[in-house]
Formats: structure tokens, sequence, C-alpha cells
């Protein structure tokens, strides 16, 4: 049996998929993308209404004028380092799919080093309680939590592996908060995270206290911003990125009030650059309320994520 004829090619002054996503891919890699064919099948999903996949079968399919008219913008847009992101108004994170706007950093898969490492102390915890026949709660909480990627993946992966946690989520932003909760909505698990608007631990009552203490703080020197990349300094919120004047500021704050707010044998968790990583550990060996310090590395191999056990005896702190 003969193969079946394939359909003849769109006349070549059609703007059919195909020569769209060539022509976009060109002049997004003349504008300074990195990653200048994904940016074009992304931003052409979303301007057809399709998942990225469905362009492979739809490469000779002539897009409709407003199709055509809103990739323009599209286009137009991400050639002035407007980030992918924002444009389409969500980002995958942790294999979910989180809405995004300038009011909430960009999920980046760096962070999930965080969440792998929340994790994993759930694990340890809930192993120590079930040992002891303590059917009590892993009680846990995301400082600056922005997206609420953070909160949101962990809670979700705990909800599936039905591990007993109880998640609150603080930002001191109510726009952040607002998309955290919206977040938190979609993947169906609004009443397992109590989101609270406050400055760090601002937002809690001075008595209550956390197995797991995790940030993801702003940590960029206040200088150092407008040297980002464009897609980071002209659209990321300030707010979120901006760590004081030696980008220690948050992180300072954080080792300092962590204890007040710490169970017995808590674990805190903190994401840094890979540059902060030796001078924070000496901040927490100063601190002399940290002990088991070690650096976490992310994907690339760079120290990513402290992790410390806080400790409420100041005999049996260690470096």
């Amino acid at each position: 049996m003969s193969e079946p004829t394939p359909p003849p090619p769109a006349p070549a002054n059609e703007w059919t998929v195909r020569k769209v996503l060539e022509w976009t891919t060109g002049h997004l890699k003349k504008h300074g993308s990195d990653t200048p064919r994904l940016d074009a099948e992304i931003l052409l999903a979303h301007a057809r209404g399709c998942k990225r996949i469905q362009l492979y079968t739809a490469y000779d399919e002539t897009l409709t004028d407003t199709v055509r008219a809103t990739m323009r913008e599209l286009v137009q847009r991400r050639a002035q380092a407007e980030p992918v992101a924002y444009l389409v108004g969500h980002r995958e994170f942790f294999s979910l799919d989180f809405r995004v706007t300038r009011d909430v950093l960009i999920p980046r898969p760096d962070t999930e080093t965080l969440v792998l490492e929340i994790i994993d102390g759930i694990k340890q915890l809930s192993a120590s309680r079930a040992a002891a026949s303590d059917a009590s709660p892993i009680r846990v909480i995301d400082l600056c939590t922005g997206s609420g990627c953070v909160a949101i993946s962990v809670a979700k992966h705990a909800l599936t592996s039905k591990l007993n946690i109880q998640v609150v989520a603080t930002d001191i932003s109510p726009a952040a908060l607002a998309i955290a909760r919206e977040n938190a909505t979609k993947h169906g698990i609004q009443d397992q995270i109590e989101f609270l608007e406050g400055d760090l631990f601002g937002a809690l009552s001075s008595d209550r206290r956390f197995d797991i203490i995790a940030s993801n703080p702003p940590y960029i020197a206040t200088a150092e911003i407008d040297t980002l990349d464009p897609e980071v300094a002209k659209h990321e919120p300030r707010l979120a990125l901006d760590g004081g004047k030696t980008g220690f500021d948050i992180i300072d704050r954080l080792i300092a009030a962590a204890p007040q707010h710490a169970a017995p044998n808590a674990l805190f968790l903190m994401e840094l650059s890979p540059e902060q990583a030796d001078p924070a550990q000496q901040r927490l060996v100063t601190a002399g309320r940290y002990s088991d310090i070690t650096a976490r590395k992310d994907l690339s191999l760079q120290p990513r994520v402290l992790r410390a056990q806080i400790v409420t005896d100041a005999a049996s702190v260690g470096g």
C-alpha cells in the first residue's frame, strides 16, 4: 500500500506556523535571547491558544490575522527583554504550572533545590516522629514566598505522598500574596497553606514555632541590580531582589530571627547566590545558634541552599 500523499505546502507569501517560528527565532537571536527558538515556540503557542507540542503538527497551517497581530506584539515586547514568563503569564516549576506577573519573581530551576531540601527534611522528621509514635504534623514556614512556588510545591508533594504537614507562607507584598493564593487554588491546595502578609516573621505571633524554616529571600546587592541581565533588572520586582548594600540585609535578619520561631531540632534552609555561601556559613557559625551547617548544590553544582540545624541549647552548638 502506497504512502498517503502529503498536503501541498502553504504558498510562500502566507505566514505559516513554520515561517513565523523561523523568522521569530532569527529576530530574537539578533536581539540577545539565549533561547530564541524556545521563546518563539512558547510565544506562538500562547498566541494560538494551544500547547507548544501542538505546533509540531501544525507547521503548514496559516495563522489568522488575529494570531499574527498578537504574535507581533509579543515578539516586539520580547525583543525589548521582557521575560517570556511575564508575556504568557505563567512558568513551570517543579513540574507544576504557576501564574506569574510582574509582582512576583519568575520561578527558576535553581530554587527547586530548596524545595527538594525541604521535602528531604520533612521525610526525616516524619520518620523520627513515626518511630516515636508522634502523630503531630511537621510545621513548615516559607518566608518571602512570592508566587508561592516553594510552599505550593512542597504542600502538593506532601499531599500526594500523604505526609502530615502544616504550611505557612508569608510575604511583605500583598500583590505577591494574591498571586500565591491564586496558584494554591489552581493546584487544589488552598486549604493546606496559610498565607500571611508581613515582613519576614512580622506576620506571626511571637509564640508560633516551626520545624522547618525556609526562605528564598532578596539577596542581590542594591548597586548590582542595574548590572543584571535586562530581563531581571528592568522587569522583575525590585522588592524581591534587593538585599541591601551588601546583599546580606535580609539574610542577616533571617539568621538572627529564625531561632526565636524554631521548634526543638528545627531545620533552617535558605537559598542564596553561590558567592554568598561561604560568608553566609560563617554568619551562621557566628550567630551561635546553628549546627551541622552545610551548603547544598544546585543542578549546576553551585552552592545554592544553606542547610543547618537550629539549636536551642547553646552548649551543643558547633559549625
